[in-house]
């Protein structure tokens, strides 16, 4: 590669308000259109906004966890545009004064941690939603959405390649639903994305022109979004053209950016502050208070997994990029469950059920203490690891504890050295061949007597002991 890509990501968060930005209507998503409105976020003459005080603390949490400087002083300006879904002709947002400035957060790609700097975070109102439905030659407006609090997260172009934006991305939701400030659902829109990326030769410190990608709803879309575009940029460039400061489309289904319009400039807005709202001023009490009222963060998590429960990295760090995932493994310790025992139970055979029935562990039929119970069934050697997946599964179905599973379906572990010793000699005398050929060298047909052994006791056999008195019957 004689280029490398330099991208900046412009992310829009929905705030898990119950009531919009500058007046009481509802944030409700699915709500049947136009009716989650009001005259002030229909832009009517005459009506006056009024920040609502949740958003502003959700941005300061937000800007604290990002380890951004809160703005003693901030306040609104009006970015001017003209759209359908925009029914006052501006949006309100914070231009040269926003609430939170020059944070950072970290990522790990290839395992190394790198510094991805935040320029900003500032409020605004979201637009609403043009509708094109049937043949005809119009559209439908939907202004549900108007009016709905946003963060604008904004990080400097420090990133350099689409997986480091990927991981960028899913840092970042981590953290905001962490928080409990924004719920990350992509689908639904509560929170969007847009890429600035320009290309350079490798080695020259000035910025090449960048091209701006919007209408990326998926983590999958960043990188593949991302990855169409800089080889376009590069295509353009080594074919003797120049990139055009514009506005791209992803298109998803043909899997390219499109033109859509030549980018503007600040100036295009014409922002101004906005008349009608005061300027904010923040207090550094309430902004200690806040601070102190922020959740243990992912990465002070991860590093408590790996030294508390002396769990490996890569436990920790699939356990804890999501919260409720997080708290269902540190109960199922607390009751009981030995970590890394937990931890591979969590991260296979509950992940994969989960899965299969598109269920968040929220919406997991098991409680923590009753995977818990099943764990020490094993270690009492109640149970064997493979029983253990049978009472897993059922439990997984039916809700029911373990114990009640095992009595029910005679799935106690035999322990009884009498009886695995006479299954052993049962197995041994219809294989004089597999003895013969054990004896002789042919050592990986301990796996043959195990396993005939296992079906003659239904699986029940304790495996220590099995193994212990089959080697000795074979020697």
């Amino acid at each position: 590669m004689k280029y490398e890509a330099v991208i900046g990501l412009e992310v829009h968060a929905q705030m898990l308000t119950d009531t919009k930005i500058f007046c009481g209507c509802s944030t409700k998503f699915g709500s049947e259109p136009n009716t989650q409105t009001c005259q002030i976020c229909i832009g009517m003459p005459g009506v006056l906004p009024v920040l609502n005080k949740k958003a502003l603390e959700f941005a300061i949490r937000t800007g604290l966890a990002m380890n951004c400087r809160i703005s003693a002083y901030s306040r609104f300006a009006r970015k001017n545009y003209f759209y359908p879904d925009l029914p006052k002709g501006y949006q309100i947002s914070q231009y040269e004064n926003p609430i939170c400035e020059h944070g950072y957060i970290e990522i790990v790609v290839d395992e190394e941690i790198k510094k991805i700097g935040i320029t900003r975070i500032h409020m605004e109102e979201d637009a609403g939603k043009n509708i094109q439905e049937g043949a005809g030659n119009y559209s439908f407006v939907d202004l549900n959405r108007t009016g709905v609090p946003l963060m604008e997260i904004v990080s400097e172009p420090d990133i350099r390649s689409p997986k480091e934006a990927a991981e960028y991305m899913k840092k970042l939701r981590t953290i905001l639903r962490y928080l409990g400030v924004c719920d990350g659902n992509m689908e639904q829109g509560s929170l969007r994305c847009d890429a600035n990326v320009s290309i350079r030769p490798i080695g020259q410190k000035e910025y090449g022109t960048r091209a701006e990608v919007k209408n990326i709803n998926s983590f999958k879309f960043v990188e593949k979004a991302l990855e169409y575009e800089i080889k376009r940029q590069i295509r353009v460039i080594e074919e003797g053209g120049k990139i055009i400061q514009e506005t791209r489309l992803w298109d998803s289904n043909k899997g390219i950016t499109e033109s859509m319009r030549s980018k503007e400039e600040a100036h295009d807005y014409r922002y101004f502050p906005d008349p009608d709202l005061v300027p904010i001023t923040v207090e550094q009490k309430w902004i200690d208070e806040i601070r102190a009222s922020l959740p243990e963060l992912p990465d002070v998590k991860r590093g408590r997994f790996v030294s508390e429960f002396g769990l490996p990295e890569y436990d920790a760090d699939l356990l804890t990029s999501e919260k409720a995932v997080a708290e269902w493994f540190e109960e199922t310790v607390r009751s009981g469950g030995q970590p890394k025992a937990v931890s591979n139970w969590m991260m296979g055979d509950l992940m994969r059920l989960l899965n299969e029935e598109n269920k968040t562990i929220e919406e997991c039929p098991l409680k923590p203490s009753q995977l818990a119970d099943m764990l020490k069934l094993i270690d009492k050697g109640t149970i064997s690891g493979k029983i253990a997946k049978t009472v897993f599964d059922e439990m997984y179905k039916t809700g029911k504890d373990a114990e009640a599973i095992v009595k029910e379906k005679g799935l106690i572990q035999v322990s009884d050295e009498g009886a695995i010793e006479k299954a052993i000699d049962d197995v041994i005398a219809k294989s004089p061949k597999e003895v013969e050929r054990f004896k002789a060298g042919d050592e990986k047909l301990l796996g043959f007597f195990v396993g005939q052994v296992m079906k003659a006791m239904k699986g029940k056999a304790n495996p220590r002991m099995l193994n212990e008195i089959l080697k000795k019957k074979l020697t």
